[in-house]
């Protein structure tokens, strides 16, 4: 007896419309990502790279460092460049303060003097307006014919670095690299989640360009960033949308997994940090829609793909659980309380944690850009 009513109600949650549409939206927001991430890792990533490139190119390099309260760092990320394995007299570093008042302009002055065999350029701006104002100002004052930019506290561990960027840059037909991010002595959500995106970044260049640039490291021809019109305005993630820019020029943007660099996490407020990340990472792919007419065909799937992750994949996951909390308590629903349960054994499980908790993100991230673009933040501490 109790079988078949058990039976006649699964039957009956089965018809309902709540609950069909909440299994379809849960279906699509779980099964295209992973759908896309086995294609890329299987199809793309196996793939060679198609460039010719040049182990013995030697161009001038200008290092663009912005910085903002960054004492703490910026001898270290100064030290960093000067370590690094490539002649000298073909380096420049432009530091770019942003109205510092912890003394980070004095060390940087200091640094330079101790150094007088390296050219250490800095320009102070009276206020502070972000890393996109930044990178514009510090661009008015390069003179090499490789512009490489990257954060105070991110760290080069390999002192070839910076000859295997410009390795890849002596192709024609590549306008600009970024890098591999590995969290420094982070374990947990943070390694996960780059386990999963590197291989994307990676896979994606490999199938021609990556959408997503990182500002720890991205390197750039000059001639490129000047025919596009320099660093944008008006988003947080500019190293990424000049990318992309140069990309609808008909030159590759892409991340070899031969350049890494380690990034510092914040100790505090980091669910906020990672918020911030995605209202830049938001921004960016809205603005880059607009430049999907002059990409190939392969690029316009990764663009559009992307795209969906961070735009609308979120919003299939939000609604799909909110049906299927409707279905369980106002329709009584076995099924969707069965999925329900399902979703919250699976928790403990990392990568799907992160995933959920991703997604949680983009949503934010999204309503939070409707009044508040955050692209000057108040500044965080970090491991």
């Amino acid at each position: 007896m109790i079988e078949s009513w058990i039976l006649n109600e699964l039957f009956q949650d089965l018809t309902d419309p709540f609950l069909i549409m909440a299994l379809v939206l849960v279906v699509i927001h779980f099964g295209t990502p992973l759908a896309y991430y086995w294609y890329a890792k299987t199809q793309w990533l196996p793939k060679p790279w198609n460039i010719r490139v040049d182990g013995n190119y030697r161009p001038k390099v200008t290092v663009i460092v912005p910085t903002y309260n960054e004492a703490g760092f910026i001898e270290k990320k100064l030290d960093n460049v000067y370590q690094q394995d490539y002649p000298r007299d073909k380096v420049e570093v432009i530091v770019v303060d942003s109205a510092s008042n912890d003394g980070t302009p004095e060390k940087v002055k200091q640094w330079s003097m101790k150094h007088p065999d390296f050219h250490v350029k800095l320009v102070q701006e009276p206020v502070r307006r972000g890393m996109a104002h930044a990178l514009r100002t510090g661009f008015s004052y390069v003179k090499g014919d490789v512009v490489v930019i990257t954060d105070a506290d991110a760290i080069w561990e390999d002192p070839d670095t910076l000859k295997e960027v410009v390795k890849w840059l002596s192709c024609k037909g590549v306008g600009a690299v970024s890098c591999i991010k590995v969290p420094y002595r982070s374990k947990g959500f943070e390694e996960t989640y780059r386990q999963y995106y590197n291989v994307l970044r990676v896979a994606e260049s490999r199938a021609w360009s990556t959408p997503i640039f990182h500002g720890e490291l991205s390197a750039f021809k000059k001639e490129f960033l000047e025919k596009v019109g320099g660093f944008p305005l008006g988003v947080g993630s500019a190293e990424s949308l000049a990318a992309m820019k140069i990309a609808a020029l008909g030159y590759r943007a892409i991340t070899p997994d031969t350049i890494t660099v380690s990034e510092l996490i914040p100790q505090s407020n980091y669910v906020w940090w990672r918020i911030r990340r995605a209202q830049h990472l938001i921004l960016h792919l809205v603005k880059t829609l607009r430049y999907l007419k002059h990409y190939n065909s392969s690029f316009k799937q990764v663009v559009l793909m992307e795209a969906y992750f961070h735009l609308i994949n979120s919003w299939l996951f939000i609604t799909g659980a909110v049906l299927l909390l409707y279905a369980t308590l106002a329709l009584r629903s076995i099924l969707s309380s069965i999925f329900l349960a399902l979703g919250l054994v699976l928790l403990p499980i990392r990568s799907y944690r992160v995933w959920v908790t991703n997604q949680l993100f983009l949503v934010v991230a999204q309503l939070r850009n409707l009044w508040r673009k955050e692209l000057v933040w108040s500044k965080q501490r970090k491991l």
